[in-house]
């Protein structure tokens, strides 16, 4: 009974404190997964020692990956996966490949490993990055559906699927066991799980989350989805692959129901609950004393892994026809050393692979690249406008432009430019050409670009706060710029180009949040939409319509909301 309770104590304890340690990080500016793992360093047994079981949080923690890849394969459907399949398989080969080959060279040249046994398994650790750490922040900056974000979370999958394989095949680094066997079985293993997968998910899954929904109760619906994600999980564990790969693969189950939303909303909070535990397990790893003491050693590290990752995974994504936006984005996004790369490193340990003075200065690496990372990607959009300034990046970018993914008519002129052809902007364009006027669509998404191809809609493919992207819309000569862009830093970004290009021009602008909306205004735009409001007010509007006000006091009332910029329903 005291084991219980010392137990409750200790999950109190991590909760609470990563409540605070959240809430200070916030409150700085800060990423909030970088104050859950201040908060596990300061808690764990390598800060103040508060917890008095820190292995029982770290295995409770371990629901938190699971969960944050159970939503993550809700979010990404099966269809979003087939349409980003050139950048999962080929891209994440790529990059995985040329990472063992890296590390191995360097780290057996310089002595750093024994044999190039040693080198590979280096190299294997190094080719992950972090699906969680990535994957929160760029929730928090709202970033999960730009092209940056799914191209990231498409490497990250891949990486993820790849994980189950390297555990099942690191035993074949052992002299002692055949490569081809091991292989084979790991092979077989995955096979025969994805197949068994397929087929409960087309058939079973299905059925079963209808029948449970039919019964109108939310419990029974919350215990279903959460026995789903846990038990597709322990099976994956039971093959010697990843939890996460099984919790993955169940989001995906649930991805392609009528129920995917529902089920989302449900295991949210949870998600997020049991990630914090998560983040704060990482942070129970960091030994200051270990990392003050090998500090040069463990900072040359840092840099080697960052500098070299993103080096790997810029030309990887530039090879994919994505912006240089989107690869600069995308290599400072993936260039830390995953959270599963914690789980490698055991493995090798166990194995003789590493000795432990290794295996501790990869663990004080791992811990500095992912509370790194935030940082990384904050700072990404200003790195890729410096780097596009760069004469011999701009050279190159001509060079391999292709002529293909630019339709402009020759001598366009007072037309309208629709920056982003998402949901929001295909709305738009449809508006405009139904009512005949000239349109100038600027995607950034393949699978878009194909769209406005075939029906014929003039576009750019490219960044929209791009320099030489916005040279080819002829913004002088436009009528009006309407940004419909996914990304609140890129929106920003192209609001203050286009007018110092354009100073005269009508722009109108998404906001992604209530603060933008005067941020947006001062700036310059003309017209600032925020779309929850706008929904709102159409409800709002129908309501007083049926309690029986007059459509001349409707439109007045919304009328003037809009001209207040909806303080008047934002500020109370």
């Amino acid at each position: 009974m005291a084991a219980d309770n010392n137990f409750i104590l200790d999950l109190t304890l991590a909760l609470g404190c990563s409540a605070v340690g959240g809430y200070i990080a916030n409150r700085l500016k800060q990423p909030i997964l970088l104050g859950y793992l201040a908060t596990g360093l300061l808690i764990g047994p390598f800060g103040f020692g508060l917890l008095s079981d820190a292995e029982q949080i770290r295995a409770l923690a371990e629901l938190g990956v699971a969960f944050l890849l159970f939503a993550l394969g809700v979010e990404f459907s099966l269809a979003e996966l087939k349409r980003m399949r050139k950048i999962v398989v080929q891209g994440s080969l790529w990059q995985i490949g040329l990472t063992i080959a890296l590390v191995s060279s360097i780290t057996v040249a310089v002595g750093w490993a024994a044999t190039l046994t040693q080198g590979i398994f280096l190299g294997l650790v190094l080719s992950l990055s972090s699906t969680a750490v990535v994957l929160k922040t760029l929730s928090e900056r709202g970033e999960t559906n730009t092209v940056h974000g799914q191209v990231m979370l498409a490497i990250l999958i891949a990486q993820d699927l790849a994980l189950g394989l390297m555990l099942a095949v690191l035993p074949a680094l052992d002299p002692e066991n055949p490569l081809g066997v091991t292989l084979g079985l790991a092979l077989l293993k995955i096979t025969l799980f994805l197949i068994g997968a397929l087929a409960l998910g087309r058939w079973v899954v299905p059925r079963l989350i209808q029948a449970v929904a039919a019964t109108e109760s939310n419990e029974l619906f919350l215990l279903a989805i959460v026995g789903l994600c846990l038990s597709i999980a322990w099976i994956t564990s039971r093959l010697g692959l990843s939890i996460e790969m099984g919790a993955f693969v169940a989001g995906l189950m649930i991805s392609e129901i009528d129920y995917a939303d529902h089920a989302l909303g449900k295991v949210v909070p949870i998600r997020d609950t049991f990630a914090s535990l998560f983040f704060a397990s990482i942070g129970m790893l960091i030994n200051p004393e270990l990392v003050l003491q090998n500090l040069g050693p463990i900072l040359g590290f840092v840099t080697l892994v960052m500098v070299g990752k993103a080096m790997i995974i810029l030309p990887v994504v530039l090879q994919f026809k994505f912006s240089l936006k989107t690869a600069v984005l995308t290599a400072v996004g993936l260039n830390q050393i995953g959270e599963f790369s914690f789980v490698l490193s055991l493995v090798g340990y166990d194995m003789d692979l590493i000795d432990e003075r290794r295996y501790a200065l990869l663990l004080g690496t791992t811990a500095v690249t992912l509370v790194l990372t935030p940082f990384g990607i904050q700072q990404g959009p200003n790195l890729s406008q410096r780097l596009a300034r760069l004469p011999w990046i701009q050279r190159y970018l001509k060079r391999t432009e292709d002529p293909a993914l630019l339709s402009v008519p020759q001598g366009i002129k007072d037309h309208v430019i629709v920056a982003g052809y998402g949901r929001v902007g295909q709305v738009i364009v449809n508006i405009l050409v139904s009512q005949g006027y000239p349109v100038l669509v600027i995607e950034n998404s393949e699978a878009a670009v194909q769209r406005l191809r075939s029906h014929g809609i003039p576009f750019v493919f490219g960044d929209a706060d791009a320099e030489q992207i916005l040279e080819k819309t002829h913004l002088e000569t436009a009528k009006a710029l309407a940004i419909a862009l996914p990304d609140p830093t890129s929106t920003r970004l192209l609001l203050q180009q286009a007018l110092a290009r354009a100073p005269h021009l009508d722009i109108i602008a998404r906001s992604h949040t209530s603060q933008e909306i005067d941020l947006l205004t001062q700036m310059g735009a003309r017209e600032v939409v925020q779309p929850e409001f706008e929904a709102a007010l159409e409800l709002g509007a129908h309501l007083l319509n049926t309690l029986g006000d007059p459509p001349q006091t409707i439109r007045a009332v919304i009328k003037s909301i809009r001209r207040d910029r909806y303080r008047s329903i934002r500020d109370r």
